[in-house]
């Protein structure tokens, strides 16, 4: 292949090339990305605010968070169908749409009666939320040359990373915990500020942002594109869904992610909880933590999307970071149970948050890998239906062993004992690497 911005021929007739404009697009998807993922934790972040203000249960505020979970779960596949029928391009419009719109609903959420109202704008920007998730591995593959796959998919994650952290750090600074008055006005530059910002990505998608480039970047993607070509678009999809439910490794794979992310979720929405428990009046430090979780695992991100490119070593990179999860939830557990400091705290769940949500682009990619020439939208977004479910049913576990527990310690325990069978899971995932295979052949 030829340099970044070169052609070259290869034994088919089509052509190859990387467009430079394939970093605006990535940027521009990881804006987008991050204005939605920005508001999945904004509410559980403050929940005793939320409750306070809204007069509502801690239950009925983690559902803010769990409607993200439980939206996905059945319009994934409409919209995976969508990414692999319109492209990229509308399934990205379509979801900055419906962000943007859930946003606006949200600003008329400012009286203690309303929280139906902001739940409604919730749930709309969590619908929204389907026409993300699949699309880093499939932006990736559709504008990036083979050596790059792996890192941009690594930085497209990074978006929804980034939005999190967002999510976890504005709301304690923005919402004070003080009257209710107090209360309205924090919410209300919340609100407008969201709104705002969501209004403008949308704007800036509508102009700039492209489907693909008119020649493929690799030869993997000219092989996909040509198979796609004579395909018909519904029955491609649902076989394709069959071949990947019979995918031994897929599977595997589904189920040790879900264990892996599902966790993530958990400890996210309940953070609030944890570190007020241990802390009086940590809301703040319970953002500042999350922050912390959320950008050491967006370095680990961009580490692993670069380890892998260079390496190419995806079943070993999925193992050892799988393992270091694991660890670091085991020092973070009993870090926050000995009392030993909050400053200890932000480091223990630094440690965490690198490799837990820094093993995000890595399951995948792995994915990719395993299920090739099979849509990386159609892998990823089954991927993450299975997310979804396990989140779904962690957090409720999480927060009622947390509550028959007095101490927060055994709690913890039982998800250590969670990610172990997950890396039990993870090291039975054959080394199967179908698309790193049909590069060498070609």
């Amino acid at each position: 292949m030829s340099g970044p911005s070169g052609d070259c021929s290869m034994q088919t007739t089509q052509e190859i090339r990387v467009y430079k404009r394939r970093w605006q697009i990535l940027i521009l998807f990881v804006v987008y990305s991050a204005s939605n993922a920005m508001q999945w934790i904004q509410y559980s972040i403050i929940s005793n605010i939320i409750m306070k203000y809204y007069n509502v249960s801690d239950y009925t505020v983690d559902m803010t968070s769990m409607i993200y979970m439980i939206t996905y779960i059945p319009l994934i596949f409409p919209a995976s169908y969508l990414l692999d029928k319109f492209g990229l391009r509308w399934t990205v419009i379509t979801g900055a749409f419906g962000t943007a719109i859930g946003s606006w609903i949200k600003v008329l959420s400012l009286a203690p009666d309303r929280f139906w109202v902001t739940f409604v704008g919730q749930t709309v920007v969590a619908v929204s939320q389907t026409c993300i998730l699949s699309v880093p591995a499939r932006l990736a593959a559709v504008w990036f040359g083979d050596n790059e796959v792996s890192r941009a998919c690594g930085i497209g994650v990074f978006g929804n990373q980034l939005g999190i952290a967002i999510g976890f750090l504005f709301p304690p600074m923005l919402v004070p915990s003080k009257e209710i008055c107090d209360i309205e006005q924090g919410l209300q530059r919340m609100f407008y500020i969201v709104a705002a910002i969501t209004s403008f990505v949308l704007i800036l998608i509508l102009l700039l942002f492209k489907s693909a480039p008119p020649l493929p970047p690799s030869i993997a993607q000219a092989e996909q594109r040509e198979k796609s070509e004579s395909s018909k678009e519904v029955k491609n999809f649902l076989s394709s869904i069959r071949r990947l439910l019979s995918n031994r490794g897929y599977l595997l794979l589904l189920f040790s992610y879900g264990i892996n992310v599902g966790t993530f979720y958990a400890i996210s929405t309940l953070l609030n909880r944890l570190i007020v428990n241990q802390f009086r009046d940590g809301e703040e430090d319970a953002g500042r933590i999350g922050l912390t979780i959320v950008c050491t695992g967006m370095v680990g991100s961009i580490v692993c999307g670069i380890l892998l490119d260079k390496t190419h070593k995806f079943w070993w990179t999925t193992v050892g970071v799988y393992i270091c999860s694991l660890l670091g939830m085991i020092i973070f557990t009993f870090t926050l149970d000995q009392n030993v400091g909050i400053y200890v705290i932000y480091i223990t769940a630094g440690i965490l948050g690198f490799f837990m949500t820094g093993y995000l682009p890595v399951g995948f990619e792995l994915a990719a890998e395993l299920t090739f020439p099979e849509p990386e939208g159609t892998s990823t977004g089954l991927l993450n239906a299975v997310v979804q479910i396990f989140g779904i049913a962690f957090t409720p576990l999480y927060r009622y062993l947390l509550n028959i527990w007095e101490e927060d310690l055994w709690a913890n325990v039982a998800l250590c004992g969670i990610l172990a069978v997950g890396v039990l899971l993870t090291i039975l995932i054959p080394n199967d690497l179908r698309r790193q295979n049909a590069k060498l052949k070609a």
